[in-house]
């Protein structure tokens, strides 16, 4: 474990002790030890996520190789992220089996009583994303993703980001490599406005691939109880605003480097209708929403929360949304940028395994009141209408 500067020290002491204090004897005596006993029950809805990745490809100087033989047309289909070793539908069944021993757990940051607020926590990881950042040596934009995956969990609820802490994990620790992904981690939390506390820096001889390490985070915000976005006020009529996205953000990458493989292209290759190369457009770092959310929030009217990330829109929508209500997206209502389309075309890609597995240009989904939508609108040049909430469930397009 390292730790930061005083001042982040004196912040987590300061947390240490106020979090305490709302807990009962047994809590606090385990607190200081550094953990929380079984026996503390007090946490009241969790948030819990799955995510798979395949490692199945290889890299090499010329590009992605492919360890796998079926390709789509051996299947007369296009590829699908269940055929590049990833299965949603394994992670969503994991989630509901967890839910039965820890109800509460689904939502996408987990909530803990403190007085009258909330603590909101979320941890992830960047997938293998970190694959292409081995193949292109570009380290210091990583740690952007990884905390934006955290942060932008969180602030689902309304929570303001405290802090954030990291696991960094090498066969062979290279400094200068190390260095550079930690670097993005600090521009993640200072986009985030929040402290970089800590975390863990393990070096495994023999566990990961010369040159290679594995990342992940997790991040702690805190929100008033009078105030926390639980989606429960949504209704029909209520209206879905969409953020842009940078990119792929970092969901996606095993389909995306199954597409890579099979197809020949190179990373360097220019991409279609854009003037950046493959590489440009895939390591783009995945947005960090909490400022812009937080100042939306507010001004009042917004409902509910979706961070679309693994599953898109097909599984994180619904995933705020009370029983019996659904989403009807407005098609063409943004532009998908064009790393979307090249993937979908060279890979053969249908249209609801895109939905399902990337973002498609939108990274963050508001549902507001209709009066909320015409401000947000007007005061966020990128915004968009994208769509309003309905009788049923799922997610439909018109």
């Amino acid at each position: 474990m390292y730790t930061s500067c005083k001042a982040n020290t004196e912040m987590s002491q300061c947390i240490t002790s106020m979090f305490a204090s709302s807990l009962p004897k047994v809590c606090r005596s385990n607190l200081t030890n550094g953990f929380l006993s079984n026996n503390c029950k007090q946490a009241v809805v969790g948030g819990r996520e799955v995510r798979k990745q395949s490692l199945s490809l290889s890299m090499s100087s010329s590009g992605i190789r492919n360890q796998v033989e079926t390709s789509p047309e051996d299947k007369g289909t296009g590829l699908t992220y269940k055929d590049a070793g990833v299965d949603i539908d394994a992670g969503s069944e994991l989630v509901r089996r967890i839910a039965k021993m820890a109800p509460g757990i689904g939502g996408f940051g987990g909530l803990f009583p403190l007085g009258d607020s909330y603590l909101v926590a979320g941890t992830d990881g960047v997938g293998t994303k970190l694959k292409l950042a081995f193949e292109t040596g570009i380290h210091d934009t990583i740690g952007i993703d990884l905390v934006a995956m955290s942060v932008n969990d969180i602030v689902t609820s309304g929570a303001k980001p405290l802090f954030f802490l990291d696991y960094f994990a090498t066969s062979h620790l290279d400094v200068d490599l190390a260095e550079k992904v930690i670097k993005g981690i600090v521009d993640g939390c200072q986009q985030s406005d929040c402290a970089l506390l800590g975390g863990e820096t393990a070096e495994m001889p023999d566990f990961y691939a010369n040159g290679e390490y594995d990342l992940s985070g997790f991040a702690v915000g805190i929100v008033k109880k009078d105030s926390v976005i639980d989606g429960k006020s949504i209704e029909v009529g209520d209206v879905l605003v969409g953020l842009p996205s940078s990119g792929v953000h970092s969901n996606g990458f095993s389909l995306v480097r199954r597409v890579l493989s099979q197809s020949g292209h190179s990373l360097n290759d220019s991409l279609p209708g854009s003037s950046a190369t493959l590489c440009q457009a895939l390591m783009a770092p995945t947005v960090i929403y909490v400022k812009q959310v937080l100042d939306i929030i507010g001004k009042g009217g917004v409902k509910g929360i979706a961070h679309i990330t693994g599953g898109g829109f097909t599984d994180n929508i619904p995933r705020i949304f009370p029983k019996g209500l659904g989403a009807l997206i407005y098609k063409d209502s943004w532009t998908v940028p064009p790393i979307f389309k090249w993937i979908q075309e060279t890979g053969r890609i249908e249209d609801a395994e895109m939905s399902r597995t990337f973002n498609m240009g939108i990274g963050m989904v508001m549902v507001v009141k209709e009066e909320a939508a015409l401000r947000i609108v007007a005061e966020n040049e990128a915004a968009r209408r994208i769509g309003e909430v309905v009788k049923g469930d799922g997610v439909s397009y018109r």
